[in-house]
């Protein structure tokens, strides 16, 4: 199944969803697609198409493949132009993925200010290949998105630089318009920011997750590389703290992104 098919099996199978081992990240199934499943859970809960503008997230457990997962919605609050929802994610009644979400609709303001520019990084054409999929090397969810790095090291090379990042897109996906899902999935697909410190393998996963979304977000397709970056501004004691974005490729910021990050070496 890509990564649309299971999107839409959160709607047609109450009961819960297999997520593929194609889909896995190590032990767990992609934190990308399960934020996104409980998302799109979150969205058909909704009295109207109220854009999101944020999603806390926290990785409760990892998320098992090939396992029956549930996903559970509650409405704390249906405002005049906000709404706040909780989802879960569950297995075998433990909860795997818990996110917060916060939907709301535009209103006028004399506030507007402008997004910072992007970061210079290389183009597209100059930048590293594309990362393949290796069975048994790269996580399984390789198969279905495209990294090319353009900013900092690769996972374990013992780069000192606190900021990583390159182009990314979905590989499986049909031609259409990005939404937020799409955003959750391109924006995790990067390995936690502390992995290129690294000068030999060691596990890594990201404990909590707070994304906000542009709105509306821009016209580009699922086909479209998108600009990303992250910067690691604080590690110690196994926990590292980073900020990151995701722009469109001429510039257009789409996404937000804060994480704390796990390491055990």
């Amino acid at each position: 199944m890509n990564f649309n098919q299971l999107l839409d099996a959160v709607q047609a199978s109450p009961e819960g969803v297999c997520i593929p081992a194609t889909w896995a990240q190590g032990r767990a199934a992609f934190g990308g697609l399960m934020a996104a499943m409980v998302y799109q859970a979150m969205r058909g809960k909704l009295c109207d198409n109220r854009p999101v503008r944020s999603l806390a997230i926290s990785f409760v457990a990892p998320a098992a493949p090939d396992v029956p997962t549930r996903f559970e919605v509650e409405v704390l609050r249906e405002g005049k132009a906000v709404s706040t929802l909780l989802g879960r994610a569950i297995q075998g009644g433990q909860v795997v993925t818990l996110v917060q979400g916060n939907f709301g609709a535009s209103r006028p303001s004399v506030v507007e200010v402008p997004a910072l520019p992007a970061p210079d990084m290389k183009a597209l054409e100059q930048a590293a290949p594309e990362l393949p999929y290796i069975k048994g090397i790269t996580p399984e969810f390789m198969r279905h998105v495209a990294l090319r790095w353009a900013v900092g090291g690769l996972p374990f090379s013992g780069n000192p630089s606190r900021q990583m990042g390159g182009w990314v897109r979905l590989r499986d996906v049909a031609e259409e318009q990005v939404n937020e899902a799409h955003l959750l999935a391109l924006v995790d697909a990067w390995p936690p920011s502390l992995m290129p410190f690294l000068k030999q393998p060691a596990a890594g996963s990201t404990l909590t997750w707070t994304i906000e979304f542009i709105q509306p977000v821009a016209s580009l397709s699922t086909r479209d590389w998108c600009r990303y970056c992250v910067e690691t501004e604080h590690a110690r004691e196994g926990y590292g703290h980073a900020a990151a974005a995701l722009w469109t490729a001429d510039g257009a910021l789409l996404a937000l992104s804060r994480q704390t990050v796990t390491v055990f070496a």
